[in-house]
C-alpha cells in the first residue's frame, strides 16, 4: 500500500464537528466553580442566558437554559463567583464548545445562608416573628385561598388533601411564579389578591428544591407582605427540614403543602366525632343545669310556700280578731252601750243638780250673811265722806243761795245775765228765784251804784 492509501481519510465538517459532539457527550457531569463574564440575558425572545466563567488561568463559554433560570432563585451578574453543575456540549452551528449549565448555585451555600440568617436576625427583632403578633387560624376553615404555582403539581395535591379530608372547604387559588429572580414580586402580589376575598385562611405553597430553590421566600419585602397580611397564612414550603423566612412570619409553619392543608381542615369525620362528643357533653351540661334549676326552683317552691303560709296565718289570725269584735257580731250593741252610759249620766246629772242647787243655795245664804253684817261696816265711812260731801255741795248749791233771796235773770237767747248794761229798755227777760220763777220787762237799768 502507498504512503497515501494509507492516511485517513478527510472529514467534513458537519462530521468533524458531529464526532467531537459524541465525543464530548461522553464525558461526565462536572461541577465548575468560576466567575461571571460577560453576562448577556435572559434573551428577550428565548429566555436563556449566555455568559463566560472564567478564574485566573482560563475561561469558557457557558449556556443557562430558560427553564434553568427560571429556577436560580438569584440574579446572574458580571463578578458573581458561582458553582456550575452540567456538561461539555458543542453547538454543531458553530463549532463551538459550551458549558450548558443544569444548577446554578452562588458559590459556596454558606455566605447566601449567611445572609438569610443576617435578614432573619433583623426581622426578629423587629417583632415579626413574635408569636404574639401572629394571628388566629380558625380550627376549621370554611374558604381558604392557595397562593402556588398554577403548573406544578403541588396545587392538585393540596385540592385532593383538601377533598378527601372535608369536602365542605371551598377552595379559591391565586396563581404565582414560585422560584426564580421576580418570584417575590408576585408572590407579594398574588398574597394582596388573596387576601382582598377575605378567605379564612392563606396557604402559600411549594414543592421540595434546593436552598437556592427555595430563596424566594428569603425574600425581605414577601416576608413584609406576610406579616401585614390581614388574613392569617399558614405556609408549606419544601420539605420537612426546608425552613425559610417566610415560614418564620407565617401565621403557622407547615411541614409540606400537603401538611399546610391538612392543618386548616381537620378531617370530617373528626369534626363529627368532635361533635358528638361536644352534643353528648352539651346535653350533660343542660342535664346538670336543669337538674341545678329544678332543685333551686323546689327550694324556692318550699320558701314561697312557707311565706305564704306563714301570711295566709297572720291574715287568718287578723281576721279572726277583727271577727271577735262585738260591734262586728252586734252592730247595735256599741249604740246600746253608748246610750246605757247617757242615761247613766243623766241620771247622775239629775241626781247631781238639786244637791248642787242646794250647796249653791247655802253658799248664797251664808254670803247674803256675811254680806249684811259686813255692809254697814263698810257703808258707814262712804256715808260720812257722802254727808260732807252733800253739805258742802249743799253750800254751794245756787238753789241754797236763790232761797235766801236772790233770783237769776236770763235774757231771751237763756243767757244769764250778769251785767245790766247788757240789757236794754223793753227787753224781756226771766227771773228765776228760790222757788219757781216769773218773766218781767225792763223798763230802765241802774249802774251798780245807783
Amino acid at each position: 500500500m502507498s504512503e497515501g492509501q494509507g492516511a485517513q481519510a478527510p472529514l467534513s465538517v458537519t462530521d468533524a464537528v458531529a464526532l467531537a459532539k459524541g465525543a464530548v457527550s461522553a464525558w461526565p457531569t462536572l461541577v465548575v466553580n468560576g466567575e461571571v463574564s460577560g453576562f448577556r440575558g435572559p434573551n428577550a425572545r428565548s429566555g436563556h442566558c449566555y455568559f463566560e466563567v472564567k478564574d485566573d488561568g482560563a475561561s469558557m463559554s457557558v449556556i443557562v437554559w430558560r427553564g434553568t433560570a427560571a429556577k436560580m432563585g438569584f440574579q446572574l451578574r458580571d463578578g458573581l463567583e458561582v458553582q456550575l453543575t452540567g456538561k461539555f456540549d458543542v453547538y454543531k452551528a458553530s463549532g463551538k464548545l459550551s458549558f450548558v449549565a443544569s444548577r446554578v448555585e452562588v458559590a459556596g451555600e454558606g455566605l447566601l445562608r449567611q445572609q438569610v440568617a443576617e435578614l432573619a436576625r433583623r426581622l426578629e427583632a423587629e417583632g415579626l416573628m413574635d408569636p404574639a403578633r401572629k394571628r388566629h387560624v380558625p380550627a376549621f376553615c370554611s374558604r381558604v385561598c392557595v397562593v402556588t404555582s398554577l403548573s406544578g403539581s403541588v396545587i392538585e395535591d393540596v385540592k385532593r388533601t383538601l377533598a378527601r379530608r372535608n369536602p365542605l372547604v371551598q377552595i379559591d387559588v391565586v396563581g404565582c411564579s414560585v422560584q426564580g429572580a421576580d418570584a417575590p414580586t408576585t408572590i407579594v402580589r398574588a398574597l394582596g389578591t388573596a387576601a382582598a376575598s377575605r378567605p379564612d385562611a392563606i396557604l402559600l405553597v411549594r414543592g421540595g428544591g434546593s436552598f437556592e430553590d427555595l430563596m424566594c421566600f428569603n425574600d425581605e419585602a414577601l416576608a413584609r407582605a406576610i406579616a401585614a397580611c390581614p388574613v392569617p397564612v399558614v405556609t408549606g414550603i419544601g420539605h420537612e427540614p426546608d425552613t425559610t423566612i417566610a415560614d418564620m412570619v407565617a401565621d403557622r409553619r407547615a411541614s409540606t403543602p400537603t401538611a399546610a392543608a391538612e392543618s386548616v381542615a381537620p378531617a370530617i369525620d373528626e369534626v363529627e366525632r368532635q361533635m358528638l362528643q361536644r352534643q353528648v357533653r352539651l346535653g350533660r351540661a343542660m342535664s346538670a343545669a336543669l337538674a341545678v334549676r329544678s332543685q333551686r326552683l323546689d327550694a324556692l317552691g318550699r320558701l314561697m310556700a312557707g311565706h305564704v303560709s306563714a301570711g295566709l296565718s297572720r291574715r287568718r289570725v287578723a281576721l279572726d280578731a277583727l271577727g271577735s269584735r262585738r260591734c262586728l257580731q252586734d252592730p247595735l250593741a256599741p249604740l246600746e252601750s253608748r246610750r246605757a252610759d247617757l242615761l247613766q249620766t243623766e241620771q247622775r246629772l239629775h241626781d247631781a243638780i238639786p244637791r248642787a242647787l242646794e250647796r249653791r243655795r247655802e253658799d248664797v245664804s251664808g254670803a247674803a250673811a256675811r254680806l249684811a253684817a259686813a255692809g254697814p261696816r263698810l257703808l258707814r265711812p262712804a256715808e260720812s265722806t257722802l254727808a260732807r260731801l252733800a253739805a258742802s255741795l249743799e253750800a254751794l248749791s245756787p238753789l241754797s243761795v236763790l232761797s235766801r233771796g236772790y233770783a237769776i235773770a236770763r235774757d231771751a237767747a237763756g243767757h244769764v245775765v250778769k251785767d245790766a248794761s247788757g240789757l236794754s229798755s223793753g227787753d224781756e227777760v226771766r227771773v228765776l228765784l228760790g222757788t219757781g220763777s216769773f218773766d218781767a220787762t225792763v223798763t230802765a237799768t241802774h249802774a251798780t251804784n245807783d
